[in-house]
């Protein structure tokens, strides 16, 4: 979890071998402080069941392209996830 002004890391999960990303997320659900924002990828469907106060790129359905507009979207919330992804 990282500050989305300053960069700075607040907090950092691990584990022992291979565990998703989602699921190490669902294991720490208890740590996330109150009313905070989450800005998450694609693999992290299923979020808001869990966690409501958060924002995903869009997924494209089955033979059926995103129009411009939701593209832009998805690329918005991209450029600030940025700074996760290089942490």
């Amino acid at each position: 979890m990282i500050h989305d002004k300053t960069q700075q890391i607040l907090s950092l999960y691990t584990s022992r071998g291979v565990v998703h990303d989602f699921e190490s997320f669902k294991r720490n659900l208890n740590q996330i402080p109150v009313g905070a924002f989450i800005l998450a990828d694609k693999g992290y469907q299923g979020i808001y069941t869990l966690y409501p106060n958060n924002l995903l790129p869009l997924k494209a359905k089955r033979r059926c392209k995103l129009n411009s507009e939701l593209k832009t979207y998805n690329q918005s919330i991209n450029k600030r996830r940025m700074g996760i992804e290089h942490v």
